[in-house]
């Protein structure tokens, strides 16, 4: 996929969302070797040091060049203010062993107070004082004007946002110098957010779409949301798609958004999950199965900050 930066970016690649950390290297191996090129992550993941051991290797045995990966890294709420954005994005190269990152996102629109790497790294929702969340006042345009000069400096390739709603992501362009390269959301059957993926990409701005299977992930981790809804490897329409094409209803998935232009990143746990998420462009959905798709849309949403920070990020 072109992004408006003038870089090529693979449109199926790794997420790197809670992979444990002892596992999280070899997986990272094997997806390489198995054709993923593009890896997701977070600071806010805890495991960028795996996941650059796991490069590393793939590198050092000569299976790809750095040239080959397209790394995508986000910058974390706590981290947001000028003066810490630099050694933020340092901190996740050392970890990395990389020298740039292809892609650098704005992980939210949700500045924290910092919190020094001493203290505690990465923090999460931890703002220095027990359970509660502590705010900073940090314009996003502040962040972004920092995130441009560090692509001047060659640390970034291009840079884009994350969980972003339209409103911010309007009032951001009007300020920046280089627009975002990508938008990064939560999006999947249940939650299709039509509108704002029309308005992004006519802007000419790349959408990555995550948790594209919907609720999977957030079953093990016992959100109520994902516990009242029907799963979707096994909701009716994907089935029936999946087996009218031939096909695993998580290819179905993928599909649904790569064939609209949409880029995706899931996770595979197995060799076989590998294969058949890259391997899920093979073939093309119908107008039928498009329309069927549209019908399962209920607007829930699994990855709400409302939820876990008290910030209505999303209304």
């Amino acid at each position: 996929m072109k992004l408006n930066s003038g870089y090529d970016m693979p449109q199926i690649g790794y997420g790197t969302w809670k992979i444990p950390k002892d596992i999280c290297a070899e997986k990272v191996y094997n997806a390489v070797k198995a054709g993923y090129r593009l890896f997701d992550g977070a600071q806010d993941y805890a495991n960028e040091k795996e996941v650059g051991d796991g490069l590393k290797r793939v590198i050092d045995e000569g299976i790809v060049k750095r040239e080959d990966l397209f790394i995508v890294l986000k910058l974390w709420n706590s981290f947001h203010h000028p003066d810490n954005v630099e050694a933020a994005l340092d901190r996740t190269l050392s970890d990395l062993k990389l020298d740039y990152l292809d892609l650098f996102l704005i992980h939210f629109p949700i500045a924290f107070k910092f919190v020094p790497f001493e203290v505690k790294y990465p923090p999460g929702t931890y703002c220095g004082d027990g359970d509660k969340i502590v705010l900073e006042k940090v314009p996003i345009l502040d962040t972004w004007k920092t995130l441009e000069r560090l692509v001047s400096s060659g640390k970034i390739r291009s840079i884009g946002v994350s969980n972003f709603n339209g409103a911010v992501l309007m009032d951001l362009l009007s300020g920046a110098t280089i627009p975002p390269a990508v938008l990064q959301i939560e999006h999947h059957p249940y939650l299709q957010q039509p509108n704002l993926i029309n308005w992004t990409q006519s802007n000419g701005i790349v959408v990555t779409a995550y948790s594209s299977f919907g609720p999977q992930s957030f079953l093990e981790m016992k959100y109520p949301k994902a516990e009242n809804c029907v799963p979707l490897f096994a909701e009716k329409t994907i089935t029936r798609i999946a087996e009218k094409h031939s096909v695993k209803p998580s290819q179905v998935l993928l599909r649904w958004s790569t064939q609209n232009n949409i880029a995706v990143i899931p996770k595979g746990d197995l060799p076989e999950h590998l294969e058949l998420n890259m391997n899920s462009t093979g073939f093309d959905l119908d107008d039928q199965d498009l329309k069927d798709i549209e019908k399962l849309d209920i607007g829930v949403r699994f990855n709400d900050a409302w939820e876990w920070a008290g910030v209505p990020t999303f209304y």
